[in-house]
């Protein structure tokens, strides 16, 4: 008998939209890590009692929290018999849906915001094999054309307006619930087009047994109502870049600008099912500056190991401040999402790094006089 994980579809398979008629298209996504942090919330007031993890979504097959989505969204598509997929995306999306198309044989189309990607992921999807198209706009620009060329064209969209990335989505929920054996206090994530918090607030709920208006698929039959596993649901806490917040500014921003470049939104598709997700859950939405992003991106590789992308960082960034200022109650079980890899942008991460890189002979005593030279203390 094998042991060998093959996927989120396939592990939760009686919780999810599929049926033996669905050819499941998987990179054996989800199953990833949830790193307790050691070092980050010990050296916050307020912080010595809290028990704070990062669910590490970075270490995805795409380098990201998109392929949960994304094995669904191609899985049905496949279903239906779609021979090609379109999506809208600031990079990550990109990545996945090229990736998902090439394993089931279809051709994927993306729209991206002419030089506002990163180029990891601009990388990838060219690797992949995607139809790479730059539009001189920005991602809101990208996501009105793709819903607009769906009704003309004979391709699938794969952005979060489409169900099955949501019911993807949820799972990572299942499985901080299950690593935990029981619900998190508070769970806090990135939010850019804020499909992730709504599929994370779905996976919660039926954890729970409870339903939610964002669930549309089950029409109340998800099989966690009648057999919850825990009893309660996290407060839900959204943070959003500075100048891409539109949760913030109670509606539409135009022309976001963030160097998170993954939340470089600022007209949600999700907004209405984010919303409800926070407010059901008693949560909230808060902002941070790119400086208090790019810093805690750092601060989080150099304190803990963990190297994200800079979206991923406000997660973290907004809940170690908000423990500091006491909105996060002593004594909390706190996750975060961590959405994708640092080595998606590895730009930005050099160009914080101002140590000089050191140069020597390649002798011994220059190799030690470096290392002692170095040493702490």
């Amino acid at each position: 008998m094998q042991n060998h994980y093959s996927g989120l579809i396939n592990r939760y398979r009686e919780r999810l939209p599929v049926s033996d008629k669905t050819p499941v298209i998987s990179l054996c996504e989800g199953d990833t890590p949830l790193i307790k942090l050691a070092n980050l919330p010990a050296e916050t007031p307020n912080g010595a009692d809290i028990s704070m993890y990062v669910k590490f979504e970075g270490l995805n097959p795409t380098a990201s929290f998109k392929d949960r989505g994304m094995t669904m969204a191609v899985s049905k598509a496949a279903e239906e018999g779609a021979k090609a997929i379109v999506c809208a995306s600031t990079g990550n999306t990109s990545a996945a849906a090229a990736a998902y198309a090439a394993r089931a044989g279809m051709t994927a189309f993306v729209l991206i915001p002419e030089g506002k990607i990163a180029m990891g992921k601009l990388a990838q999807a060219m690797m992949y094999g995607a139809v790479v198209i730059q539009i001189r706009g920005n991602f809101d620009d990208g996501m009105e054309l793709v819903k607009r060329v769906a009704k003309e064209a004979p391709v699938a969209i794969v952005n979060s307006i489409n169900p099955f990335r949501l019911q993807g989505q949820k799972t990572a929920a299942f499985e901080i619930t299950e690593a935990l054996g029981r619900a998190p206090d508070y769970h806090c994530i990135p939010v850019g087009n804020a499909g992730n918090i709504s599929g994370y607030w779905i996976g919660f709920s039926e954890m729970c047994g409870h339903n939610t208006e964002s669930c549309t698929l089950c029409n109340g039959q998800c099989p966690f109502l009648a057999d919850p596993k825990v009893t309660t649901r996290p407060r839900m806490v959204g943070y959003q870049a500075a100048g891409a917040a539109p949760f913030m500014r109670n509606g539409k921003v135009e022309n976001p600008e963030t160097v998170a470049t993954a939340i470089r939104i600022g007209n949600p598709q999700s907004f209405d099912l984010a919303k409800a997700a926070v407010d059901e859950s008693g949560g909230w939405f808060d902002e941070l500056t790119d400086e208090e992003i790019l810093a805690m991106q750092k601060r989080l590789a150099n304190r803990e190991g963990i190297f994200c992308e800079p979206a991923s960082a406000v997660s973290v960034a907004g809940a170690l401040r908000d423990i500091e200022n006491g909105k996060i109650a002593p004594g909390s079980v706190v996750t975060c999402t961590v959405t994708g890899h640092g080595l998606k942008d590895p730009d930005v991460a050099i160009a914080q790094c101002q140590e000089p890189v050191v140069t020597i002979d390649a002798n011994l005593e220059a190799v030690k006089q470096a290392i002692l030279g170095n040493l702490p203390g």
